[in-house]
């Protein structure tokens, strides 16, 4: 989440007047990620007693033309009790709107606590909630394809070229050749598929305790390989501030997964490959961002070099993170 784009106070106002939530209180930026402006809006309610919502107004990543993929994709998994927020609809009805060219949504506000350093037991938990997440979106009848899937990884890389890439550390650029030509050799293509998240960090993730109170921020994603979703959260999970490996940690999210969807022989003996890609993935998004975010964005950038580390560490033990 970010601000790339501000509103006045007149535009947000006159903006939440057309939901049902009553009248705007106060609206604040939100600084962290790299995608999307967020603000956190505080209204009346509808009935006087106070409402809290997260209003997104989407940016370049993300296309108009995917949003009722995307909402539409949170409100069937709130239906079917996965923890993630609705979407407000507007009094006419509508998902989202547009304003100054670009679209908005209004979504609920879930309560809890993205941690930094999350522990086994509230990785477990999260497990078991991705993969309840991956049952609940069984029978979602939409599908998206991979917008960050391996062939845009290339056109990322070859975007940030090799001085770019030299430029955030001299050895990068050898590092992404060989595990881009070593990934799309050895990419499978015959995994169960199906709607997954496809970026589920700790900060889109929130806990009071060690239970899951909300998935949150599903604009990557997409019907795509399953277990490369497992692998995804492995990488953005498993590793401490430091770069060092958090082997209880990993354990004990893929045993929560584990114990509401099992996988099958052919998916746990991919799980080492997809998380050398799913760490390359954050490489070439993290470098791309590093290299071209506009100086006078409220937003944070994110080191590439914290998943390169990543990648190496998943090279040189292979199986051995999954045994």
């Amino acid at each position: 989440m970010a601000v790339y784009t501000t509103l006045s106070a007149a535009d947000l106002a006159a903006l939440i007047g057309e939901y049902d939530v009553g009248e705007l209180v106060s609206a604040k930026g939100i600084a962290e990620g790299v995608s999307n402006s967020n603000w956190i809006v505080e209204t009346t309610g509808p009935d006087g007693s106070g409402g809290r919502f997260i209003l997104t107004m989407y940016e370049a990543r993300v296309e108009v033309a995917d949003l009722p993929f995307f909402l539409g994709l949170l409100d069937h998994l709130a239906a079917r009790g996965s923890p993630v927020p609705r979407t407000i609809h507007d009094r006419a009805g509508a998902a989202f709107r547009m304003i100054h060219g670009k679209a908005v949504a209004l979504i609920e506000f879930l309560p809890g606590v993205s941690l930094d350093a999350p522990s086994a037991a509230q990785a477990r938990a999260v497990g078991g909630a991705l993969a309840g997440l991956h049952l609940d979106a069984a029978d979602f009848p939409g599908e998206r394809a991979n917008a960050m899937a391996l062939p845009q990884w290339h056109k990322l890389f070859a975007a940030c070229g090799e001085d770019g890439l030299r430029s955030i550390d001299p050895a990068l650029p050898e590092l992404v050749a060989s595990e881009l030509a070593f990934l799309s050799a050895q990419w499978p293509t015959d995994l169960p598929r199906s709607v997954i998240h496809a970026d589920l960090f700790p900060d889109n993730v929130l806990l009071l305790g060690d239970k899951v109170c909300g998935l949150i921020d599903f604009y990557f994603a997409c019907t795509d390989v399953i277990a490369y979703d497992l692998a995804v959260t492995h990488s953005a999970w498993c590793f401490s501030a430091d770069g060092s490996f958090k082997p209880d940690v990993a354990e004990a999210l893929v045993a929560g997964y584990a114990a509401r969807r099992a996988l099958s022989a052919e998916e746990w003996h991919a799980l080492p490959l997809l998380a050398r890609g799913a760490a390359l993935r954050f490489v070439a998004t993290r470098a791309y961002d590093w290299l071209h975010t506009p100086a006078d964005a409220l937003v944070t950038r994110k080191d590439p070099l914290d998943f390169a580390r990543r990648l190496s560490f998943y090279k040189a033990q292979g199986a051995r993170v999954f045994a």
